[in-house]
């Protein structure tokens, strides 16, 4: 099979297609088919080393979330069948990259995938896992309860992958959602909820004060000052430390792997209740480009890579 391996840790240049063995399935586990995977900005991180835990060694694959069938059920995967269709995400904060995503086969662990409903296709589910887990379970550490009616929530990078998915779950649970969003993103925020637009050259700090900030991008001081004191601060990575005396609870998303989630929020979004958007698709082969076009930014939704002949 197919696989894109990075060779040394750099930029897009490190990445190179081979040939690799493909997997079988261990206990436990099935072989997926990916048809589509997700490129994320923690794969770009991959490639560098700038990563939780420290560098990963090369070589090894990225990608975190995929969407495909099932074409072979190990021991203790019955619940799997042959010609399932599967969406899911590989905790590659454990595997770090044994295996990953930028393949055309994977042997996955049955507990990182659930079923992908018809409604919905392989490269908009590839889309779902990473970030939607995220800005929910985000959302929970600010408050596991709904707020009181009106609670201003800022939301940075609110046209991206995880703070699309913050703006329209805030909305949903009564917060007034103050969304950062460029100029060309605004139709669509405004489609996911928010109640205000704040333009991305708009210094976040002259917005507030608000309850909480959902810090997806993250900028750090730039969107903490925007917090009232005593408030909620979530980063999607670790930023400079807030002055104590300001009694800012700051905290960082880090993801973790919920299957009962993951299946709701996949079935929200074929459904229609959740939206998502890609802003492209590239061949697997060309993955190297595509981490050219998400380090030069300007992307409208995901870019998603294409293992093999595309499929819906």
């Amino acid at each position: 099979m197919l696989g894109v391996m990075v060779s040394a840790l750099g930029g897009p240049e490190v990445l190179r297609v081979a040939e690799l063995p493909e997997p079988e399935a261990g206990h436990g586990q099935v072989i997926v088919r990916i048809r589509a995977v997700c490129v994320h900005p923690a794969d770009l991180a991959a490639t560098t080393g700038q990563i939780p835990g420290g560098p990963v060694p090369p070589p090894f694959l990225p990608g975190w979330d995929i969407a495909g069938e099932v074409t072979a059920v190990g021991p203790g995967a019955a619940q799997f069948r042959v010609g399932d269709r599967v969406v899911g995400m590989i905790p590659w904060f454990q595997t770090r990259g044994a295996p990953g995503g930028y393949a055309e086969f994977v042997a996955a662990d049955t507990s990182w995938l659930v079923p992908l409903p018809d409604e919905l296709d392989f490269v908009s589910a590839a889309t779902v896992p990473l970030n939607a887990q995220t800005a929910h379970q985000g959302l929970v550490m600010v408050s596991p309860e709904e707020p009181p009616a009106g609670t201003r929530l800022l939301v940075t990078g609110a046209g991206g992958g995880v703070g699309g998915f913050v703006t329209q779950l805030a909305a949903r649970r009564g917060y007034r959602v103050l969304a950062q969003a460029d100029h060309q993103d605004e139709p669509w925020v405004r489609g996911l909820g928010a109640h205000e637009i704040v333009p991305r050259a708009v210094d976040p700090a002259t917005v507030g004060p608000v309850a909480a900030v959902f810090d997806a991008v993250p900028l750090g001081p730039a969107a903490a000052a925007a917090v009232e004191d005593g408030g909620v601060v979530i980063t999607t990575r670790p930023t400079p430390a807030i002055a104590p005396e300001r009694r800012v609870r700051q905290e960082v998303q880090l993801i973790q792997l919920d299957r009962e989630l993951l299946a709701d929020l996949v079935e929200q979004v074929a459904t229609g209740r959740l939206r998502t958007r890609v802003a492209t698709t590239l061949p697997l082969s060309e993955a190297a480009e595509a981490h050219r076009r998400v380090l030069a930014g300007g992307l409208h939704g995901k870019l998603v890579l294409i293992p093999g002949p595309a499929a819906g």
